[in-house]
Formats: C-alpha cells, sequence, structure tokens
C-alpha cells in the first residue's frame, strides 16, 4: 500500500483539549444510561427522551472520535468542522434538557414506594448527567470561533446560535401539539406558519453548512442567510404580538390559568410556553442579526 507521508492515527485526536472533552463525554454519557438502566429506572415519555439523548449522544462522540482518530473522516463527503460544531451545540441542548428533566421527574430524597438504592443510582445518574452537560458545553468553548480567525460557519456564532434556535422551536412545536388550541383562530394559525418556516428554512441552512455544499448554490450563502435572518426577526415580531394577543386577551382567550385546568393537559399551559419560546427564538434571532451584521463589516477592514 502507497504511504500517504504521514501518520495512520491521529494520536491529537485523544490528547489535544477537544479530545479529551470527547473522552470525557463517551464516559460520562456511558455511565449515566448504565446507570439508568442497571438499577435507576426511566419510564413514560420523559424517561425515555433522557434515555435516546444519552445513547445517542454517545453513539455519535464514539462516531466522531473513531473517524478523527483513524482519519476516516476525510473519505466523508461532508464538512467534517461544519459537523462537529453542529453536533456539539445540538448534544449540550439535548444534554442539559435531559440533565433537567431526569432528576425533576425521577429523584426524590425519601426512599418510598422506590428503593434507597434505585434512588442513589437515579441521583449517581443525574450527577453524571450534569457532568456530560458540562463536557459538551467545554467542547462548544473549545472550538468555536475565535476572533479575526478563518473557522467553519456551524462555529462561528451565527451557526451556533441556528442549532439553539431549531431546538427552541422544537419546544415550540411539542407545546404546540400538546392540545395548545391554536386552530381556533387564524391568526394563531399564522403563527405556527411562521415557527414552521423559520424551523425549515433554519434546519436547510444547517444542512447545507454541513454537507458542505454551500460553493455550489447559484447564490450568495452569507449575504442570502442574513436575509433571511432579517426575515425571520420580522415575522417572529409579528408572532410575538399576534400570540400572547389571541391566547391571553380576555377577548379571545384567558389572562389568568383556568382554576379548572388539569395539570399537564391545559391548553392554557402550553399556551404560556409558547409564548415565552416565542420571544427567546425572537431574541436568538435578532442576535443572530446584529452577529451577522458585525462579521460583515470586520470582513471588510
Amino acid at each position: 500500500m502507497e504511504s500517504t507521508g504521514g501518520p495512520y492515527l491521529n494520536t491529537a485526536a485523544v490528547t489535544s483539549p477537544v479530545g479529551i472533552a470527547r473522552l470525557l463525554q463517551m464516559t460520562f454519557g456511558c455511565t449515566t444510561f448504565s446507570l439508568v438502566a442497571h438499577r435507576g429506572g426511566f419510564s413514560a415519555a420523559y424517561g425515555t427522551f433522557c434515555m435516546f439523548v444519552w445513547t445517542f449522544c454517545f453513539a455519535v462522540t464514539v462516531f466522531i472520535l473513531t473517524c478523527e482518530f483513524t482519519h476516516l473522516h476525510s473519505c466523508l463527503t461532508i464538512s467534517w468542522g461544519n459537523f462537529t460544531a453542529a453536533f456539539a451545540m445540538l448534544a449540550t441542548l439535548m444534554s442539559v434538557t435531559a440533565a433537567v428533566i431526569y432528576p425533576l421527574y425521577f429523584v426524590q430524597l425519601d426512599c418510598y414506594p422506590i428503593s434507597c438504592e434505585v434512588r442513589d443510582f437515579r441521583i449517581a445518574a443525574s450527577v453524571f448527567a450534569g457532568l456530560l452537560f458540562i463536557a459538551y458545553a467545554a467542547e462548544v468553548f473549545l472550538t468555536r470561533a475565535k476572533p479575526g480567525q478563518v473557522t467553519s460557519y456551524m462555529a462561528t456564532v451565527s451557526g451556533l446560535l441556528k442549532i439553539v434556535q431549531a431546538f427552541v422551536a422544537c419546544i415550540i412545536f411539542g407545546a404546540l401539539v400538546n392540545d395548545s388550541q391554536y386552530g381556533k383562530h387564524v391568526a394563531t394559525q399564522w403563527c405556527v406558519a411562521v415557527y414552521s418556516f423559520c424551523f425549515v428554512v433554519t434546519v436547510v441552512v444547517v444542512a447545507v453548512s454541513v454537507t458542505g455544499k454551500t460553493a455550489l448554490l447559484c447564490f450568495p450563502f452569507e449575504r442570502s442567510v442574513v436575509i433571511y435572518t432579517l426575515g425571520a426577526v420580522l415575522l417572529y415580531v409579528s408572532a410575538a404580538v399576534i400570540w400572547p394577543v389571541f391566547c391571553f386577551d380576555s377577548k379571545y382567550g384567558s389572562p389568568r390559568r383556568p382554576g379548572l385546568c388539569a395539570k399537564g393537559k391545559c391548553p392554557w399551559d402550553s399556551q404560556l410556553v409558547i409564548a415565552i419560546f416565542t420571544y427567546v427564538n425572537l431574541l436568538l434571532y435578532i442576535v443572530d442579526l446584529a452577529y451577522s451584521q458585525r462579521i460583515r463589516f470586520v470582513s471588510h477592514i
């Protein structure tokens, strides 16, 4: 076999700060879902989501570390830097969500009705779930774009924000399908259209970046993303005004939570969650737009 002129194994993949962070991610992730699967236990949709997060993140991290250690990532037809940056941000968001949900629904101080052994396993799993989040957040911190550094788009603040925006949109969709009664008014249906459109375009931007196809586009990618971000800000402004009016104004909805509304099955609760995360995503898109403009001006200096 002809020599490629370099080592076959990339030891920096496991000895660099980013490599060490990934090794910790594998360790903490494997420990977390092993503790839960062995004795901690999980149930219902919340527990299943947590187990999916830990196993999914563990599997992808193993894949990334293996590819970098063996140089196999050079054989893939994707933008490796964009892929790893996007996954690190997504894993950070997913792991922090699981680190909050699992102890909230499964950890208790007393041993009844579960045994003390099960309680201890659940507490230990919660601790390692928190450590897993810190490990992924450390990778995002280490791989983010530094001022003046030429790097992949997904490693920039704008690229990382795209992942957060899509994640927040998924939370909104989850609340929408949980009996939010958005179909009662045309105005609230418009808000759903805004959430859907912005989510789809954001996912397309991330997908094009990760697949490395930006150079094949017949239009300037960076400028198009900035224009889309401006449009998303305007669309979310409309949703941020319309949704609260048609859900919490006494003429169309209820300004206060109905007293007879069942916990977990109350449309008012879902509407409140949607309103809160609408403002969260609006803020994210505004920051994204401001940062994109800043980068645009800096690049001409």
